[in-house]
């Protein structure tokens, strides 16, 4: 079991904890935000069973049916994840809305905001941890599943502040209004989630960033090469492919062109764990204006 497996199956287990917790908060409370907190954390365990299930798949080696591999298998899962926090929210939504028609007294209210703290803390200490997991990992299914769950925390938060209000003030229809505004920042959240993963399976190109850092690798490495141009990038989950033409004097031989090749490649897998680099190799008389010139 590699690390971002393990990390996606404690992401389960962590889920069903806070879960826990929270559905007790809404059950000795009766509070319809922190049942609102409870739907949430649903989605939460669903989502971290779809990453684990696509981080698996990703992991599989390239074969005959899929010879690029099966890094887009976390694509998918952070796209599925966008879909069940929208549904999640629009749940949440009617729930208020039938809480505002009928406002409910909060029971045992301290008891409840105390139980959804712990959760709370809980919720944002592995969100950090998956955050940056997902980012060292080039994982983009447990970055979704990190970046859902900060969200969660920041809904909580509301909503215990927001029950808080709702006893010193005795404005019952504070309660469903908190659960409505956490259902807006679960629209929010989703929708960029489903942004994200769109962009990365309809093959968009690096960030400019790092693509003007790859400009530079192929630049400082092709020594002998006249000039690279057609320079294309796209990622696919925790894999980088990069493609280029290098031009490079007529009369090289074979065998120093693809000295030169190795160089590149070599270079750009040192910069990026997970790199496919291609490199079409033409004579002089090819060359572009726009490309990378080798001085």
């Amino acid at each position: 079991m590699t690390e971002t497996t393990r990390i996606a199956a404690f992401s389960v287990l962590v889920g069903i904890a806070v879960l826990a917790m929270k559905t007790l908060a809404w059950w000795v409370t009766g509070s319809v935000a922190l049942l609102s907190d409870a739907l949430e954390s649903i989605v939460n365990v669903a989502t971290a069973l779809a990453a684990l299930l696509a981080v698996r798949i990703a992991e599989r080696p390239a074969d005959d049916g899929h010879p690029y591999g099966h890094h887009k298998a976390e694509l998918f899962s952070a796209t599925l994840e966008g879909v069940l926090i929208i549904l999640a929210a629009l749940f949440i939504l009617r729930e208020a809305w039938a809480a505002w028609a009928e406002p409910r007294a909060i029971a045992a209210p301290a008891l409840g905001i105390a139980i959804t703290g712990i959760a709370s803390v809980v919720n944002g200490l592995w969100a950090a941890y998956l955050v940056r997991a997902g980012r060292r990992l080039s994982s983009p299914a447990l970055g979704a599943d990190g970046r859902h769950l900060w969200t969660d925390v920041i809904s909580s938060a509301g909503v215990i502040l927001g029950i808080g209000l709702a006893l010193a003030t005795g404005w019952l229809w504070l309660d469903p209004l908190l659960a409505a505004l956490v259902a807006v920042n679960i629209l929010w959240s989703g929708a960029k989630v489903i942004r994200g993963s769109a962009g990365e399976l309809m093959d968009a190109a690096v960030p400019a960033a790092d693509l003007a850092r790859l400009r530079e690798i192929i630049h400082e490495n092709a020594d002998g090469a006249l000039e690279a141009h057609d320079l294309r990038t796209r990622n696919a989950g925790r894999a980088t492919f990069v493609e280029f033409h290098l031009i490079v004097p007529g009369e090289m031989s074979v065998l120093d062109a693809h000295a030169i090749c190795d160089r590149i490649e070599a270079a750009l897998k040192a910069e990026i764990s997970e790199c496919t680099v291609t490199i079409h190799v033409e004579p002089e008389h090819k060359a572009k204006a726009s490309g990378i010139v080798m001085t």
